[in-house]
């Protein structure tokens, strides 16, 4: 896994985690830091959270090292 795909991954987690909390406690903590819903900096980590789960269904469908090494194990 190189860099981006980190960061993206770690972009994605927080996004998660304010959700979850958007879900179970109505509090939205990017908004919370950075103003309100409408302020110009949370819909920018708004997009940048989105642009990141996009680029991270990259990694759903990516093979493993693992299986490009032995696509078939059992026919040892």
């Amino acid at each position: 896994m190189n860099g981006l795909q980190r960061t993206a991954l770690a972009i994605l987690i927080i996004g998660g985690i304010d959700l979850g909390l958007i879900g179970f406690f109505r509090f939205d903590l990017i908004a919370a830091i950075f103003g309100g819903p409408a302020a110009v900096v949370s819909r920018v980590l708004y997009g940048i959270i989105g642009i990141s789960a996009l680029y991270c269904l990259t990694l759903l469908f990516k093979p493993s090292e693992a299986f490009a090494a032995d696509p078939d194990p059992t026919t040892k």
